[in-house]
């Protein structure tokens, strides 16, 4: 099993984040394919089978890992000009981790499981943290 960490463009939130997939779920309904939140890359994963084998997509917003979703399938396609691309297929449950810096870069880039961020525990009052401050306080040792 291996993961994936990838920039959220354009996201300020998880919250945006839930809206834009939110979105394409309805309009991948519309046109009657899997309700599935999808990502199109350029590159496609060369371990896409260890990526569906239990692992996640983790998203970076505003310079901090703070959700991931889990795999359901890598995707090889082609756009109208005949090149190919690739569309990563996601469970839509958002899975709140705790926070963990990262410096920008393009693309996206493996994660191994020992250096992935742990889920955020269900009901915990960290849930309810700014993002930065959950940082701060990792950063600090006091998380």
């Amino acid at each position: 099993m291996i993961h994936l960490v990838k920039l959220c463009v354009g996201a300020e939130s998880v919250n945006d984040l839930k809206v834009w997939q939110d979105h394409v779920v309805s309009e991948r309904r519309r046109v009657g394919l899997a309700p599935f939140p999808t990502h199109e890359t350029r590159q496609t994963p060369k371990r896409a089978t260890e990526l569906t084998s239990g692992g996640s997509l983790y998203w970076v917003i505003k310079g901090t890992i703070l959700v991931r979703q889990e795999f359901v399938a890598v995707n090889v396609l082609q756009d109208r000009s005949g090149r190919n691309f690739c569309e990563l297929v996601l469970d839509p449950n958002l899975v709140m981790t705790e926070p963990q810096g990262r410096k920008a870069f393009q693309g996206w880039r493996y994660l191994k499981p020992e250096d992935a961020p742990a889920d955020l525990k269900r009901g915990g009052a960290q849930k309810d943290l700014p993002p930065e401050l959950g940082l701060a306080l990792k950063d600090a040792g006091v998380w």
